[in-house]
């Protein structure tokens, strides 16, 4: 007769070692992502304020709630735990969005997230971002972020797009194409303004050139110029009539 073993001991050892691994996991995720916020914002003057007062931390806290309840078969519960979240803080996160680490919303107020968007990690969204969808698509309908991207405040990034890694779209921005990679975005439509080719490391939202802007600069210069050469003209006729009389 073969020995008999008591398996008890062992199956309590497992659910312990994976409920140590899954607290282990959370705590981390819980620190990076109050670090992420310390990092990016000089106003933040301790970590108890961060977890108690910012209302961009509580929107993402909150969103992994509701994604969990999404991701278990209970959507009711999930979209009132996102719309719980919106009257109270601004920030509006559909459940269905996938949201990286170290994501960081200053402020907040006004955000929007659409369902099938997803963002990176370290990305840095301001006040009223929008990533939502342009009513034209199904299935897939909202953007991607990549990793390291920033969306500065009141920018609207619309429709199945990417957005590269560590690209920055500017203030007030409205981007409805793909982005590449290092690049930054400015103006309504958006347009990539580059740098020597190379990524900005220190995007400054005041003083961004404005492409728009540029183009009506241009066409001034150029009715200037077609005003001086007819005032040349007339002038060279006049002499003529003067002449012949």
């Amino acid at each position: 007769m073969e020995p008999q073993y008591d398996l008890l001991p062992l199956s309590i050892f497992g659910r312990g070692l994976f409920i140590e691994v899954i607290i282990i996991g959370f705590f981390k995720d819980y620190k990076e992502s109050v670090q992420a916020f310390i990092d990016h914002d000089p106003a933040a003057s301790s970590r108890l304020e961060i977890i108690l007062l910012y209302p961009g931390f509580k929107a993402l806290r909150s969103h992994k709630k509701a994604q969990w309840f999404l991701n278990h078969g209970m959507p009711f519960i999930a979209r009132a735990i996102s719309q719980r979240c919106a009257r109270r803080t601004g920030i509006e996160i559909h459940p269905g969005a996938k949201i990286g680490k170290r994501v960081c919303i200053d402020h907040g107020s006004g955000i929007v997230i659409g369902e099938t968007c997803e963002i990176g990690d370290d990305c840095m969204i301001y006040q009223g971002v929008t990533l939502g969808g342009t009513g034209k698509d199904t299935g897939k309908r909202h953007p991607t972020l990549e990793n390291g991207v920033m969306v500065g405040s009141g920018a609207k990034v619309l429709g199945p797009i990417t957005i590269g890694h560590n690209a920055k779209v500017a203030a007030g921005a409205v981007v409805v194409k793909d982005v590449e990679p290092n690049a930054t975005v400015v103006g309504v439509p958006g347009r990539v303004v580059r740098i020597d080719g190379e990524r900005i490391d220190d995007l400054d939202q005041v003083n961004m050139p404005d492409p728009v802007m540029e183009d009506i600069l241009a066409n001034s210069r150029l009715i200037d110029e077609l005003k001086q050469q007819i005032n040349r003209l007339e002038d060279k006729n006049s002499e003529n009539i003067e002449y012949i009389i």
